[in-house]
């Protein structure tokens, strides 16, 4: 991936990874058309690749698009070392795991990641889509922000470099970890798009100033009515924040 001082990407295109949120490999397809080469970057959740596999990756591939594939993986270390190698054969460039997996389990990550050829990792802290309340519900008694650092923290030092944090957290995240660490924000919605089931969201432009490399955005293109052309919009909010 080609970086720039600060924070990550060069072109908005590498900057923008669509989120592929749908059930079937030919209806995620038919909106990659629809978006008529307008963005590099897509995103293959679970559902997805649950239902797709790899061979969507290798289409996606095939076409010259770079895949963040976002397993969120959680386990033991050994079964998520060896899901690490295996994701390796797809051709995916970024590959979610869980922080909250643990040290033992990141560092597990971390050395499977240095095979030739292997996606860059990327913590996942925090879920946009939990707020104080929802972390207190399972035990934790901080604030997001803090919970979020806590947890970069521990990925760094188990050897993973990039991160995925809400924007609400992106900018101390910078400031703690410096300008090399890819740090990815889901959660982006327009200024008068709802916000669904996110819970800490943020503008494409307000992210991309607060210091995100690359930002996830679905609904707001996927749904729209004319997805390419909010794409294009997006793309140019990223290029003005990125002036």
């Amino acid at each position: 991936m080609k970086t720039e001082q600060g924070v990550g990407i060069i072109a908005p295109e590498e900057r923008l990874a669509v989120a592929l949120d749908f059930p079937s490999g030919a209806e995620a397809l038919a909106m990659v058309d629809r978006l008529e080469g307008s963005c590099h970057w897509f995103k293959v959740g679970m559902e997805l690749y649950y239902a797709a596999g790899n061979g969507l990756i290798e289409t996606l591939r095939g076409r010259g698009f770079e895949v963040f594939l976002d397993l969120k993986l959680h386990d033991i270390p050994n079964t998520v070392a060896g899901a690490v190698r295996t994701v390796t054969q797809t051709g995916a460039s970024l590959l979610t795991i869980h922080a909250a997996g643990g040290a033992a389990m990141m560092a597990a990550a971390a050395e499977a990641a240095r095979t030739p050829g292997a996606p860059r990792l990327l913590a996942v802290t925090v879920l946009t889509s939990m707020d104080a309340a929802q972390l207190a519900g399972i035990g934790v008694g901080v604030p997001p922000a803090e919970q979020v650092l806590r947890l970069a923290a521990l990925a760094w030092e188990s050897g993973i470099d990039g991160m995925v944090c809400s924007a609400e957290e992106v900018a101390s995240l910078r400031s703690a970890l410096g300008s090399k660490t890819l740090l990815v924000t889901p959660g982006i919605r327009g200024a008068d798009d709802a916000v669904g089931d996110q819970k800490r969201v943020a503008t494409a432009g307000d992210a991309i100033a607060r210091g995100a490399s690359m930002l996830v955005v679905g609904r707001p293109i996927t749904k729209a009515v004319d997805p390419g052309a909010a794409a294009r919009g997006i793309l140019d909010e990223i290029r003005r924040a990125s002036e």
